[in-house]
Order: structure tokens, then C-alpha cells, then sequence
């Protein structure tokens, strides 16, 4: 069911999360894959959510960086909640940590399927015959490499449909994929590789702020 603009910031819970919900920072109404869901843990402290599934009520705030940020300056933990709210000094890099963390863990799911290719030559091989998904570029990777596997992208038979991505750093593919100086890597289809996906995309944007699409409505102040 979608909620309207005027309805209450605050969730009943894990269950109720609907299609889409209010964020607590700019009061606009967004699709819940743009929003992160925080609840207050035991220690009276805001905890992220990604998953939707901690016990208690819960508020929404737009996932983005800059709308955490401003979510933390304007109180707005404390206004959703309706009771003061411990925030801890870093909980912006930790909900990027957290993110991080669970792209991590579905690119490793995806890699122990066979559905990962690792190395220049392998990557490259893979552009032109197998049903690539996504190419990934470690954030350090040479301008050289990147330009010449982009380019065998663009000669390749999926090139419209194939996502590119800069978001992880050599150690973090090395450390999903459990092998060392992986550079270059390219996402096959599978069962699991829209979770790799949609998390790599979600990462990214909280990033950059740019969620591709406006919020459903604004409700009034």
C-alpha cells in the first residue's frame, strides 16, 4: 500500500514497510529503495536498517550522504522518533561502511556461483561472448585498462544493458572475491546478480545523491 504525504514519519515496525515512506529529513515521499530505514537499538542509540528487518518502529531518511548529514543537523532522528535519540559521531560513515559491507557480501555470493570473471584477459574474453551484466573497475585501476575494456564493452553484444561501475577499491574485490589484485572484474546473469546490482547501484548513490528519479510527493511543513 503507499502511503500518503500526510501520514506520520514513523513506521510500526520491520513488517511495515510499505512501497514507499517518508523521509524524516526533507518530508518528501520516496519508493523504500531510495530510503534507509533506522531504529533505535538497546542502548538508546540510531542503528541503519538496510535490511528491514531490526525489531522496533522505525523512521526513513533518504539515502544519500548529504540527506543523512542534514538528517543528523536538523534533529530530525529526534522529531521522527519522538524521544531523544543517542546519534553516535560517525553514523555516516558507518551506514556507508554498512553498505560497503553488504555489496561486498553479495558480489562474494555471486563470485562463489562462478558468476564473477576476474583479470584483464578473462574480462575482456567475457565481453565478447558471455551474458555480462555488469563490468567492474577497481577505483584505482589504470585509465589505460579502463579505456580499453570499455571499448571491448562497446564492441560486445550487450553493450546497452551492461553496467559500469568504479565504486569498490582493489581491495575490496579482492577481499569478496578471495583472490588477490583483482583490477578488473565482469558480472555474468544469474540468480544472484541483481542483488549485486541493486546494492552496487545503492552504494553509488548514496555517494553521489543522485537517486535518477523525484520523490513521489512533499508533504506540507
Amino acid at each position: 500500500m503507499t502511503i500518503q504525504a500526510t501520514e506520520i514519519e514513523l513506521d510500526r515496525g520491520p513488517g511495515d514497510r510499505g512501497v514507499e515512506r517518508m523521509c524524516v529529513a526533507t518530508r518528501t515521499v520516496r519508493p523504500v529503495a531510495d530510503l534507509i530505514r533506522f531504529v533505535i537499538g538497546p542502548d538508546g542509540e540510531a542503528v541503519p536498517d538496510l535490511k528491514h528487518r531490526l525489531p522496533g518502529r522505525g523512521v526513513w531518511v533518504t539515502a544519500t550522504h548529504d540527506a543523512l548529514e542534514d538528517a543528523i543537523k536538523r534533529k530530525a532522528f529526534g522529531r521522527g522518533f519522538k524521544r531523544d535519540v543517542r546519534l553516535p559521531a560517525d553514523l555516516v560513515a558507518r551506514t556507508e561502511q554498512l553498505l560497503t559491507r553488504s555489496a561486498l557480501e553479495a558480489l562474494a555470493i555471486a563470485g562463489k556461483a562462478s558468476l564473477v570473471v576476474a583479470g584483464f584477459a578473462k574480462v575482456e574474453a567475457a565481453l565478447g561472448h558471455e551474458d555480462v551484466v555488469a563490468l567492474l573497475h577497481a577505483a584505482e585501476a589504470a585509465a589505460d585498462g579502463v579505456r580499453k575494456l570499455d571499448s571491448a564493452l562497446r564492441r560486445g553484444p550487450h553493450s546497452d544493458s551492461v553496467s559500469v561501475t568504479r565504486i569498490l577499491t582493489a581491495a575490496q574485490l579482492d577481499l569478496a572475491l578471495g583472490r588477490p589484485n583483482v583490477i578488473h572484474a565482469a558480472l555474468l546473469a544469474g540468480p544472484s546478480s541483481a542483488t549485486v546490482l541493486a546494492r552496487l547501484q545503492r552504494l553509488e548513490r548514496f555517494r553521489s545523491g543522485d537517486l535518477g528519479q523525484k520523490a513521489a510527493g512533499a508533504a506540507p511543513n
